[in-house]
């Protein structure tokens, strides 16, 4: 949340905007750390006062690292875990059991089945039998998001590709103007000044109107820019809006799987999604790392049901109450367009049992035959996803990635940094934007395939976070895209081995960083 303070400097009173945390999310974290604490305390106590304790925990400590060995876990994501059991006795074993896990809270699931219930439904074997005999990958990859997002497949969708926030905003306000029946918005971060301010007017007028008008918006996400009754403040307006996720200061796993997806529905045939925060310097309103480079996609068709499932489940699973829905949520459209789309999600078991993301991206490197170009402001990949990227270009595929020249976080993108040396050594291309902040995601291969939307090449984004993206077959969008990322390479500085020297303290902080990277 924003405020404004006045500093005086000398004979000029100068007006200073700040972000600032709402005090429940400060009472949020002290109860968290309070409990965590505490039963850390308890612990320790125990070992030194009960007799023969420590030995119990010994046993605990032996199990839990044989429960970690065993699990289906990547081995990146055990190391750390097991090392940090191990380094820091009773300390270690207790933060396990209480960050440990990666799945969804019960309470999210609960509601799960009647949501579902909801949704749409469509028999995709007459389209797959169609793109099988034109090109077997396609199939391939489409198969794979089918069965392991429980999505589907969608021709004849309008696709627009928008190569800023600013062009992105434009479009969007423009189509909320004209919204009939619904509009529902979700997103990681939502920030009130021009972007969003433009946008809720909208929303009220519409909601005076009748329409239905929802909003998700991630508690986390939201802790700095919105107050901490937001959700309250909107429906004054007749707006139905939730945080998801509402933290309550609970020593559990409530830090992990936010949601991190940006999804615009409006009357159930136009959908907008990418990498865009609504906030101002996603449209470059405010700059806070040089220029803001993002990009997102409209979609119009059958396929934006995809976008308004997704919607409702993170709606409904976040409220204790039935949701009211209009008629006509997933209207029948006659567009016609080029190429075939998957909108699909990505999140944390049982909601989805596959690590979605990560499975079709590292399809489309083993597939590519020519080159992979790849956009992301991360760069923190576990060792399969690394081994696909430098596989690839060790076949001749030119192997390109982008990432940010300024960073938003210095630690993170020292992380980012640890991998450039392994990578170039097998002949991937890696630029840094020049101009500033890269917050795009794109995925590009052979001028056929592509993936737009919010996932980023780190362990939050493929492993924690509540995702979604667009996959694209041979639609006309993808050409722009590949125009876009060669001028965005244009603007960028591609980093060569000598510019990959550093002192050895800096190599030392990498290889720390880089271990506990899984769990961060």
């Amino acid at each position: 949340m924003k405020r404004k303070l006045k500093i005086n400097k000398g004979n000029v009173v100068e007006e200073k905007e700040i972000n600032y945390i709402p005090v429940r999310y400060i009472v949020a974290f002290a109860i968290t750390l309070f409990e965590v604490l505490a039963i850390i305390g308890v612990m320790v106590a125990l070992c030194i006062f009960v007799p023969y304790f420590y030995i119990a925990v010994g046993i605990t400590t032996f199990a839990v690292i044989i429960k970690i060995i065993a699990s289906d876990d990547n081995p990146d994501y055990k190391i750390p875990w097991i090392l940090f059991v191990l380094i820091i006795p009773v300390v270690g074993l207790m933060l396990y059991f209480i960050f440990g896990s990666r799945k969804i809270k019960k309470k999210y699931t609960k509601r799960l089945k009647d949501l579902k219930d909801l949704s749409y439904k469509k028999d995709d074997e007459g389209l797959l039998k169609q793109i099988e005999k034109e090109n077997p990958i396609a199939h391939s990859q489409a198969k794979i998001l089918i069965n392991s997002a429980d999505t589907h497949l969608f021709c004849n969708t309008q696709q627009k590709y928008f190569p800023s926030g600013e062009e992105y905003c434009q479009s969007m306000i423009e189509d909320l103007r004209k919204a009939k029946k619904f509009i529902y918005l979700e997103y990681f971060i939502i920030e009130e000044g021009k972007f969003w301010n433009s946008i809720l007017d909208i929303l009220k007028e519409k909601a005076k109107q009748g329409l239905d008008v929802k909003v998700v918006f991630d508690d986390i996400g939201c802790m700095s820019t919105l107050s901490g009754n937001y959700a309250k403040q909107l429906k004054k307006f007749g707006i139905d809006a939730t945080p998801f996720s509402r933290m309550k200061g609970q020593a559990d796993n409530e830090f992990n799987n936010r949601n991190h997806r940006k999804i615009t529905v409006i009357d159930g045939i136009i959908g907008y999604t990418g990498g865009i925060n609504i906030a101002d310097e996603y449209i470059n309103e405010k700059e806070r790392f040089g220029h803001w480079k993002d990009v997102g996609i409209k979609i119009v068709g059958e396929a934006v049901w995809e976008l308004t499932k997704l919607f409702l489940i993170d709606f409904g699973i976040n409220l204790k109450r039935p949701i009211h829905l209009p008629e006509n949520l997933y209207p029948l459209g006659h567009t016609s367009a080029n190429g075939c789309v998957i909108p699909f999600g990505d999140g944390p078991k049982p909601l989805y049992q596959r690590r979605v993301g990560k499975t079709i991206i590292q399809s489309m490197l083993t597939t590519a035959t020519k080159y992979v170009y790849i956009t992301t402001p991360y760069l923190i990949i576990d060792n399969e996803l690394c081994t696909s990227i430098e596989n690839a270009a060790l076949r001749g595929v030119d192997v390109r990635i982008i990432v940010p020249h300024i960073p938003d976080k210095k630690i993170v993108f020292n992380m980012t940094k640890s991998f450039y040396k392994r990578l170039i050594e097998c002949g991937v291309k890696i630029y840094e934007y020049q101009p500033g902040f890269i917050h795009a995601k794109t995925y590009l291969a052979d001028d056929n395939f592509a993936i737009i939307g919010t996932i980023n090449l780190d362990y939050r984004s493929l492993v924690h976070h509540f995702e979604n993206g667009i996959w694209l077959y041979n639609c006309d969008c993808i050409q722009n895209l590949k125009e876009d990322v060669l001028n965005t390479i244009n603007k960028s500085i591609k980093i060569t081995p000598k510019m990959l020297k550093t002192n050895i303290f800096n190599r030392i902080f990498r290889s720390l960083v880089k271990i506990f990277a899984p769990m961060l």
